[in-house]
């Protein structure tokens, strides 16, 4: 029997899912608020070491990974992987940014011989997106989506009765923070559109235009991450994201005009812009596979559903589009995929599910597929590395 857990940090929560391979008893489902969590770090490993004492040990835990690292267990992880995958300048450090937090839970997990934590990959890692598909990005997807993809690629096995590798979906996740969505091929990662590559999210606004980027970075005092968590639906709607929850602000949108309306389109078809910019990545997907807080939110599920399936069907492609299935009540879709890569680690069920992603054969850095002149990116590798100190 493997018992295995599995950690997505979201924006909003940080969310733990467990089971075991036997009984298929569900260990663990709970959420942590982010602010608890980069007020005190510590809370996920106490969390952890108290659901290992309860069921007599764990054989794998999958860690939060931030942008990415190749596959290795959290003790043999160095020190510079782990600032490159979640970089971050010396400014947002002493502003205490929620991925400061993050990356303090990582630097903790390295050091807990106790806790079997492994790191894993984002989509720019894996060699199965071909290396054009990379040129000029870092964020195809953090390794959290593919924790989703793999929770994806197990629901369309078992509801079609395929192989992992007749798998072919795209699963697009619309979160607190953005919206993302990742290419499956015969149950291989291809391409990924992350939240900050893509279109509008709730917080942020999706792929900043190279001229906005330039006209803050010259007129602010210090381009924060923080920007990258604005701008999206819920500051086109003029509302606090805090203050107003998904579901409030989908109830005031779908009935209202002026900007919420706008802003609840613009989330809407930024979605759909998601899925349509990785048809040329995929052959023909079965299905579109819905994700993310947002999707458990009846209305808005009912009219991206509606949305997806009008423009698929004007393209005359027979893609069916449903709601990814999940076991968990609380943790999100993405802890629960954590947990089968946990399991496949440990030599559990979901071993194949594993080789199939070639999580194993991952390799490389978010940098390392600029091309930029002279030595800009080389520049940008080491400053994120040492931080800003060699």
């Amino acid at each position: 029997m493997v018992k295995a857990v599995g950690v997505d940090p979201g924006t909003r929560s940080l969310d733990l899912y467990g089971f075991d391979d036997e009984e298929d008893r569900v260990l663990v489902d709970e959420a942590i608020s982010r602010d608890r969590v980069t007020e005190r770090p510590s809370i996920v490993l106490d969390a952890l070491r108290r659901v290992a004492e309860e069921v007599g040990g764990l054989d794998a835990i999958v860690a939060p990974s931030g942008y990415g690292v190749p596959l290795k267990r959290a003790s043999e992880a160095n020190v510079e992987e782990l600032r490159l995958a979640t970089f971050v300048s010396d400014e947002d450090v002493k502003r205490r940014l929620k991925i400061v937090g993050l990356r303090e839970v990582m630097m903790a997990l390295r050091e807990a011989r106790d806790l079997n934590a492994w790191f894993t990959p984002g989509v720019i890692h894996l060699p199965t997106v071909p290396s054009h598909r990379k040129a000029n990005k870092v964020d195809m997807g953090t390794a959290d989506k593919l924790f989703s993809a793999a929770l994806a690629i197990k629901d369309q096995a078992e509801l079609y009765g395929l192989r992992y590798q007749d798998a072919s979906l795209i699963v697009l996740e619309v979160g607190f923070a953005y919206t993302s969505a990742i290419a499956v091929e015969g149950g291989e990662v291809v391409d990924g559109v992350g939240g900050t590559t893509g279109w509008v999210g709730y917080l942020g606004m999706g792929a900043m235009d190279a001229e906005l980027a330039y006209a803050l970075a010259n007129t602010l005092g210090g381009f924060s991450k923080q920007l990258l968590f604005t701008g999206g639906a819920a500051y086109i709607a003029g509302l606090d994201p805090y203050a107003v929850g998904v579901e409030e602000f989908v109830k005031v949108a779908r009935r209202g005009e002026g900007r919420a309306r706008v802003a609840y389109e613009a989330l809407l078809e930024g979605a759909v812009k998601s899925v349509a910019s990785l048809l040329p990545s995929i052959d023909r997907p079965r299905e579109v596979l819905l994700s993310g807080r947002f999707t458990r939110v009846q209305g808005f599920l009912e009219d991206l559903k509606a949305k997806l399936e009008g423009f698929l069907g004007r393209l005359n492609l027979n893609v069916k589009v449903r709601r990814l299935r999940s076991r968990a009540k609380v943790a999100k879709e993405a802890a629960e995929g954590a947990a089968i890569i946990a399991n496949g680690l440990a030599g559990g069920r979901f071993s194949e599910l594993v080789e199939c992603l070639k999580l194993r054969q991952a390799n490389g850095a978010v940098f390392d597929h600029l091309y930029l002149e002279g030595d800009v990116a080389s520049r940008l590798k080491e400053f994120f590395a040492y931080g800003g100190q060699r």
